[in-house]
Formats: structure tokens, C-alpha cells, sequence
């Protein structure tokens, strides 16, 4: 693979990123139905911001259980890591979100994936609950 020239580097459609803004936007704030169409209409369901936060991830940490069901049943990957190592199920683990922890299980997330893993995370804040439930997964 060459690097990329100004002819052939692709540019950053204002619209793509301005459509992409909107669909983080609808994982962060709960926005089932219409996050849900637009991954349906093509929108990757495993697209990252530039952090590396997956709309799973900020549905997750944000406390969306139905975002969440709704992503991980259109494929998106609950285990996938941010650009800090952090894991969705981390995330709902440090926000205290258990039903979003209970549904990435069900979803088959991996406790002991990421930096730090939620299983570390469970530790850390003292959720004893959550470290017996995922010996338990």
C-alpha cells in the first residue's frame, strides 16, 4: 500500500461528518428508533468517532439499555475497544449502568477484554455483585 497524494487522499465530506455527528449523537442520548433506522439505512453499525468510541460504547456508557439491544442485535461488537483499551461493558461497569452490563453479556461481551477490564473496573468500585456475575459468565 503507498501513502496517499492530495490526488488520491479522500476528503472529508462536511455532510458524511455532519450525518456521523448525528448518529453519535442519537447512541449517546438513547435514541433507539432513529439510530436504529439509519444503522438499518447503512450506517455501520461498528462506525467510531475519533476517539475510537463505538456507537455501542456511548450507548453503554450513557446508560441506553434499548440502544444497546438494538446495536447489538443489528451485529455491532460488544467487545470492541476504544483508543484507551476501554471496552463497552467497562464503561457500563464504571457508570454503575447494571442493565446495560446484564445485556452485553447476554450478547456474549468478554468481562476480562479491554484496559482496564470490567472485571478490573468491578473491582476498583467495589461491585462485588458484578465481579461474582461475571465469574458466573
Amino acid at each position: 500500500m503507498t501513502d496517499p497524494t492530495p490526488e488520491t487522499e479522500t476528503t472529508h465530506d462536511p455532510e458524511v461528518l455532519q450525518l456521523s455527528a448525528k448518529v453519535f449523537d442519537l447512541a449517546r442520548h438513547g435514541d433507539t428508533a432513529t439510530l436504529a433506522a439509519y444503522v438499518d439505512a447503512g450506517v455501520p453499525v461498528n462506525l467510531t468517532n475519533d476517539r475510537g468510541d463505538s456507537l455501542v460504547m456511548l450507548a453503554a456508557y450513557h446508560g441506553h439499555p434499548d440502544a444497546v439491544t438494538a446495536l447489538l442485535e443489528r451485529g455491532a461488537d460488544p467487545d470492541k475497544a476504544n483508543d484507551r483499551g476501554q471496552t463497552p461493558l467497562a464503561g457500563a461497569v464504571f457508570k454503575g449502568e447494571e442493565e446495560v452490563v446484564r445485556i452485553l453479556l447476554a450478547h456474549g461481551a468478554d468481562p476480562s477484554a479491554g484496559s482496564p477490564s470490567a472485571v478490573e473496573a468491578a473491582q476498583v468500585f467495589g461491585r462485588q455483585d458484578l465481579v461474582e456475575l461475571f465469574r458466573g459468565a
